[in-house]
Parts: C-alpha cells; sequence; structure tokens
C-alpha cells in the first residue's frame, strides 16, 4: 500500500453518525452551532473543519472528533504518516491537528502544533500520554497544575478530567491515547 494518502475526510463518517443516530442536518447543525449549509458542505467534502469545529460536530453527534477522524480513515495493518500529509484540520491561528494514526484502531495519537488553548475540560475512559516535543504547555489534571517543558511526558489514567494549554506559539504537543471502543483492564492495585 502506498504511504501516501489523501486528507482525510470526516464528511462521510459525520453523515453516517449523524444517520445512525437519526438527527437532521438542522438537528446537528443547531447543536453546534454551526449553519445547516456549511455541515452539508462537510458531510459531501465541499469544506473541510477546523479542529474547533469538529469537536463541536463530535460532541453535537455525542462522540469526539478522533473517532470522527479515525471512521474516515481505512484501517491499515502497516502505515506511514508523513511529515508533510496534510490533515485538513486547524485551530484558530496557526494551529494545527494532525493525526499520527489514521483508521479506527487500538490507540489514536495526534500531534497538535501551535497555539492550542483548550477551556474545554477532557474525560477519556482510557489511559493517554502527553509528550512535549517543542516548547511548553500546561496541563489541568485532576485538580493539579503542571507545567510542561519540551521533553517532558504527562501520563493520565484513563477517567482523570483534564485540560490543556500551550504556552508558546510554536509548541508541539504529541497525544497517544487507548481508544474508547477499547475495553481496558482496570488496574488490579486500585
Amino acid at each position: 500500500m502506498t504511504d501516501e494518502a489523501a486528507a482525510p475526510t470526516v464528511g462521510a463518517s459525520v453523515r453516517r453518525r449523524r444517520r445512525a443516530l437519526d438527527l437532521t442536518l438542522a438537528d446537528v447543525a443547531a447543536r453546534a452551532g454551526l449553519s445547516v449549509p456549511f455541515l452539508s458542505q462537510i458531510e459531501n467534502a465541499r469544506a473541510r473543519p477546523s479542529m474547533r469545529s469538529l469537536q463541536a460536530i463530535a460532541d453535537a453527534l455525542d462522540t469526539t472528533a478522533v473517532h470522527l477522524l479515525a471512521a474516515a480513515e481505512t484501517p491499515r495493518s502497516v502505515d506511514v504518516v508523513r511529515a508533510e500529509d496534510d490533515p485538513g484540520l486547524s485551530s484558530a491561528g496557526k494551529a494545527r491537528v494532525r493525526p499520527l494514526v489514521r483508521g479506527h484502531h487500538q490507540l489514536h495519537a495526534l500531534e497538535f502544533t501551535g497555539g492550542h488553548a483548550s477551556g474545554r475540560e477532557f474525560h477519556h475512559r482510557n489511559d493517554e500520554l502527553l509528550y512535549v516535543a517543542d516548547g511548553s504547555a500546561e496541563v489541568d489534571a485532576g485538580g493539579e497544575t503542571y507545567r510542561l517543558r519540551r521533553g517532558d511526558t504527562l501520563y493520565l489514567s484513563g477517567g482523570v478530567p483534564h485540560s490543556w494549554r500551550a504556552l508558546e506559539p510554536d509548541t508541539r504537543v504529541v497525544l497517544v491515547a487507548v481508544a474508547d471502543h477499547i475495553e481496558a483492564t482496570a488496574d488490579p492495585r486500585r
């Protein structure tokens, strides 16, 4: 299989999820705070959502942006994601989000580059690891605040509420997590 892949088109996965929930375009657009024409363009691959818009759509569909991205890609047993691959997702300004694992697998990984500022609190079913490849970030997790610099990692057990933000404009954070559809075995020491 070639290692050159097109940008993920999440439109089809958004449409499948919307139809599975028996929702109209208007229902999802209203829940997501987006216009019906824009949502229609996304579903028909005529527009690519920002990460913020994709997250709003995912919330409206009671799922995650990661799940919608994963569902947009055919899983591969061996896959190379090139640095120059265009994910088609951006946040505000120069911030980018790039999937590092394509398709529906047991783990997912994302690379966030730029000024990520999330006031949003995340609560994932399974464990995850944040690695600061460049710059610095601040993570609020389990009632504590952690400042991470280049080369630092932060491990989070499943269920720990957390949010994070980049402290420098060129910060690059890699997030690797066990996918939510995996039933992880609980630690017997807990």
